[in-house]
């Protein structure tokens, strides 16, 4: 990615300059295509974990996610067994839910079984959008939609796998924050720079 500019010069979406742990992530991470499985995973997790609060609160979370959660390796938090749960339930660094403390470990085995079939889960979630990233257009925050079709499509199937915490929702909203699609406003410095419709 291009170096960024002096960022208090910029425009962006309205939410992505409301916080600056927002600026930083609006600015390098939000809606540029992911295609390693790592972060592939790490993002539907969190997505998850953030169903029913803020995605800020989420963030702001994210290096305690990283360190409790043995960096979202898959493979590790497949084999999480119920003393390991009991810890992760007394850490106060994540949202301590039980359900979604379970959730990623069920996503995980979820996830390793994708893998398996598919190769990698790259090569499985980028076919919800055709492998190449939507670019829309939309000029305000009220025209970009809570779900789509894609989303719907992508949610029925996680959850036919197993996968939990994945409502399409939460599936659009993962698909934005790996680039599956552009929702950054045409206003935004930074839909000029992941690509403009065709």
């Amino acid at each position: 990615m291009s170096r960024l500019r002096d960022s208090s010069h910029v425009t962006r979406c309205p939410w992505g300059a409301s916080d600056p742990v927002y600026v930083a992530y609006h600015d390098r991470e939000w809606g540029v295509p992911a295609h390693d499985d790592r972060r592939l995973f790490e993002m539907l997790l969190l997505e998850g974990a953030q169903a029913g609060l803020s995605w800020l609160t989420i963030l702001r979370k994210r290096p305690a996610y990283r360190k409790a959660f043995d960096r979202f390796d898959p493979g590790k938090i497949a084999r999480y067994d119920r003393r390991k749960v009991t810890a992760l339930l007394a850490d106060e660094g994540i949202v301590r839910n039980r359900l979604k403390v379970q959730a990623f470990i069920t996503n995980a085995r979820a996830f390793l079984a994708v893998r398996d079939e598919f190769d990698t889960f790259d090569a499985y979630i980028w076919r919800f959008v055709g492998g190449a990233p939507r670019v829309n257009r939309w000029k305000t925050l009220a025209q970009v939609p809570a779900r789509t079709a894609e989303s719907d499509a992508m949610s029925q199937d996680l959850r036919r796998r197993g996968f939990a915490f994945v409502g399409s929702t939460i599936c659009y909203a993962y698909m934005q924050a790996t680039g599956m699609v552009n929702d950054h406003l045409v206003s935004c410095f930074r839909h000029r720079q992941m690509g403009r419709a065709p």
